[in-house]
């Protein structure tokens, strides 16, 4: 190649193509700011919600069983037998409905695949979709992506309690769906049986679908239930119902979760998941359906994480940290008004690099960054954690 040749070829090939964001508006999430921030300052981290413990060892034992027993290769589409017949027992034990686990139950790549791909299967470009303030992270952008536009209706602020009001009057003839999430991330707030009815009631005239994220459906405190989107008929009629194995085990790594739907909706949500996902890891899937036969560990869920619950908000008690209420998920939002002026965002970052205790701000689950001087905690950590970071904000 002669050298005007090869210039040529350089000034050819130098200008990679310039990409236009599906998602302009997305950035770092505040999870991995705040936990990079803990990291680089040591700093106990109860900021991003995940356990810093060790699920129980036969859950591993039984993966191990199934991959030498040569479950390696790919499983069922929706997923294997076992596992979606476990999910649709469960169901009908808890909550007194029966799915099929042939054509009512799919296994997933954890919930956030879950709540896409239900996204992606009945969202058409313009339809709008409800979402209740503040929310988890990924619901917007997966409206966005499913070329939806979100519509956000704030929860009462404080008591992040649902306001039957003003979801009534977001709901348009472009509504296709709403989204919510029973317990709360992040206001650990739980539905109760009358709001449940009342949604069904408001849903009645409607065809809204409801996508019903309950990946905290067993931390649950204090006596009370969790009200399943699957006890009631109407509700269950239209709902995509999303758990997650990794939140209820302590495996949030291994990404496994399920979907409960009619089947006709599920079919739909199918013709997704074969193309988005395919199917989802198979000695995993092997692993779960063993560990399910027993229903002890997701039955006794609620009392572990009420102990650890209790344990940080005794250690809370006496600060000037003001504690709201936390009826289930496994997080504690404080009020941080009477220990400082600054921002939620711009406290976090203090409390981390001064205190030593990373947490995040509730401001950061707000379309707007509505501000209401409130902090979020995650207690699913070790005993030892929990006590290192109340002996630092003990400080405050």
């Amino acid at each position: 190649m002669t050298p005007a040749a090869d210039t040529a070829h350089t000034a050819h090939t130098a200008a990679p193509p310039r990409l236009v964001s599906r998602l302009p508006q997305v950035g770092t999430t505040i999870f991995t700011v705040m936990s990079a921030l803990a990291a680089e300052h040591r700093a106990v981290n109860l900021g991003q919600g995940f356990p810093d413990f060790a699920c129980d060892r036969a859950l591993p034992d039984a993966v191990t069983r199934a991959m030498q027993a040569g479950h390696n290769q790919y499983p069922p589409m929706p997923g294997i037998p076992a596992l979606r017949a476990a999910v649709a027992d469960k169901i009908e034990a808890l909550h007194g409905r029966r799915y099929s686990a042939d054509t009512e139950i799919t296994i997933t790549a954890g919930a956030t695949q879950a709540i896409l791909t239900a996204l992606l299967a009945i969202v058409h470009p313009g339809d709008e979709v409800i979402v209740l303030d503040p929310c988890y992270d990924s619901y917007v952008p997966n409206i966005d992506l499913a070329g939806g536009r979100a519509v956000r209706v704030p929860l009462t602020p404080g008591s992040f309690r649902p306001d039957f009001a003003r979801i009534g009057a977001a709901i348009t003839p472009r509504t296709r769906a709403i989204i919510t999430n029973s317990p709360h991330n992040p206001g650990a707030t739980v539905w109760s049986a009358a709001e449940m009815r009342q949604l069904e009631d408001l849903l009645a005239p409607t065809a809204v679908v409801l996508i019903s994220d309950e990946v905290y459906e067993h931390m649950v405190f204090d006596g009370a239930e969790h009200q399943s989107a699957a006890r009631f008929a109407g509700l269950a009629a239209r709902a995509f119902i999303v758990s997650s194995f990794g939140k209820t085990f302590h495996v949030t790594g291994w990404k496994v979760g399920s979907v409960a739907a009619p089947a006709q909706f599920t079919a739909e949500f199918r013709k997704v998941h074969q193309f988005n996902v395919f199917t989802v890891n198979t000695p995993m899937q092997h692993g779960l359906a063993e560990y399910l036969q027993d229903p002890a560990p997701y039955l006794q869920l609620p009392a572990f994480y009420q102990a650890k619950r209790d344990l940080f908000r005794e250690g809370l008690a006496g600060s000037r940290l003001r504690l709201l209420p936390s009826a289930g998920s496994y997080f504690q939002c404080v009020d941080i008004s009477a220990v400082s002026e600054r921002s939620e965002s711009d406290f976090c970052q203090w409390l981390t690099r001064e205190i030593g205790v990373a947490a995040i701000p509730l401001s950061a689950f707000y379309g707007d960054g509505f501000e209401q001087r409130v902090v979020r905690f995650c207690f699913a950590k070790k005993e030892a954690t929990l006590r290192a970071a109340l002996e630092r904000l003990r400080r405050l």
